[in-house]
């Protein structure tokens, strides 16, 4: 079967709001991905913390659960998960979520401009089995219960404001979330193997207590134009969001959520697919497909989803070979970093400093894979532009 292009740019040349900075694409994807070593290289060999990296790359621990986070008197949460980082003065926040049920919740770590740990504290406790989640261009971190009729809650990462449930952004099985300044919209993913994609749409721009809840129609195609529907019952009771709507279409386990260039990509973990929704033409289509690779797929098991400075994506696996993975503009697929003896594990909260300087995830599960021994690391180096 021929093999169609797997990464398609939507906007050439505009930029979008994140985590107070600035994601832009130059590039339009084109031509056919192809597995490689990548703008980086190949991966070295494990270092100290197990972690293989390219050529001038390196690695630290953050914080570990259970464990004080070096230079603080705050224990690291359980199961850390998705997570976001936000420009605080010349430093800044990295939230991390807790993807456990009961306790759940979110944590924040706070660093100087050089990189030194400052505090660490809690922004959300006593929600449940928080996975994914997504940033706001006003400054908070949106926290998603991935429960059924889950929440999703607004919390602050100065963590001065206590955080709010957002019931009007639907009570649903929720994963992750992406806002879109442009269509002042905020995208979301459900983690069930007959889930939706929707998009909720504020009455007021930056106060997300009110609103309209929406699903994404279209055929059963991986390509084609889409519309959006309403759905009448957000709260989903007694009939499920998802089963709201006729023509919905379904997607098999949606997990990451990302917003760029007019833009927005998700991850399908059913099928191990990155999803691609130009939003400016109206359509949608595959931009990865592991089963339209030859030879051994480079990416597996697909989660969680962030985009560099450079243009370049980078997906977090869940299993596969505990790899983040990063898809270029010009459609090279190719491993980023490896964790090594975490087989029992996934990889989670992949996101960038606000500089675009370094890069933050965690070990979920840790190399025990058990919820308490999750890991949190820090990896800097020569990343591009």
């Amino acid at each position: 079967m021929e093999r169609r292009s797997l990464l398609r740019a939507a906007v050439i040349g505009t930029s979008a709001a994140v985590f107070g900075g600035t994601l832009t694409r130059g590039a339009a994807y084109a031509a056919p991905a192809q597995p490689g070593p990548g703008p980086y290289g190949a991966l070295g060999a494990a270092d100290a913390r197990g972690i293989q990296l390219p050529a001038g790359f390196s690695s630290r621990v953050i914080a570990r659960s259970r464990q004080t986070v070096a230079g603080t008197s705050y224990g690291w949460h359980d199961a850390p998960d998705g997570g976001a980082c936000f420009a605080d003065g010349s430093g800044w926040i990295y939230v991390s979520n807790s993807e456990i049920n009961p306790g759940g919740g979110v944590s924040a770590v706070r660093f100087d401009a050089a990189g030194t740990i400052t505090g660490a504290y809690r922004i959300l406790a006593d929600s449940r089995q928080n996975c994914a989640g997504g940033a706001t261009p006003w400054r908070t971190w949106l926290s998603c219960e991935e429960v059924d009729r889950g929440y999703v809650y607004e919390t602050d990462p100065w963590g001065v404001n206590a955080a709010v449930r957002r019931p009007a952004m639907g009570r649903f099985k929720h994963e992750a979330a992406a806002a879109d300044p442009v269509r002042r919209a905020v995208y979301m993913t459900e983690d069930t193997g007959d889930g939706c994609f929707y998009r909720f749409l504020p009455t007021t721009w930056g106060d997300l207590s009110t609103g309209t809840l929406q699903v994404l129609r279209a055929g059963s195609a991986t390509s084609g134009t889409f519309t959006w529907a309403t759905v009448p019952d957000p709260d989903g009771s007694p009939t499920a969001t998802r089963n709201q709507v006729s023509g919905a279409k379904r997607f098999n386990g949606g997990e990451g959520c990302h917003y760029a260039d007019d833009t927005v990509w998700f991850t399908t973990k059913g099928d191990n697919r990155v999803w691609q929704v130009n939003l400016a033409a109206g359509t949608y289509e595959l931009a990865y497909d592991d089963s339209l690779v030859s030879g051994t797929p480079p990416l597996t098991g697909v989660d969680n989803i962030t985009g560099a400075p450079s243009g370049d994506l980078y997906i977090a696996e869940d299993g596969g070979n505990m790899e983040i993975c990063l898809i270029t503009p010009d459609d090279v697929v190719a491993p980023f970093l490896r964790v090594t003896g975490h087989s029992g594990s996934e990889i989670t909260g992949p996101a960038f400093s606000p500089d675009g300087r370094r890069l933050y995830f965690s070990s979920q599960r840790g190399s025990s894979g058990s919820s308490s021994a999750g890991v949190t690391y820090e990896v800097t180096g020569p990343f591009r532009g």
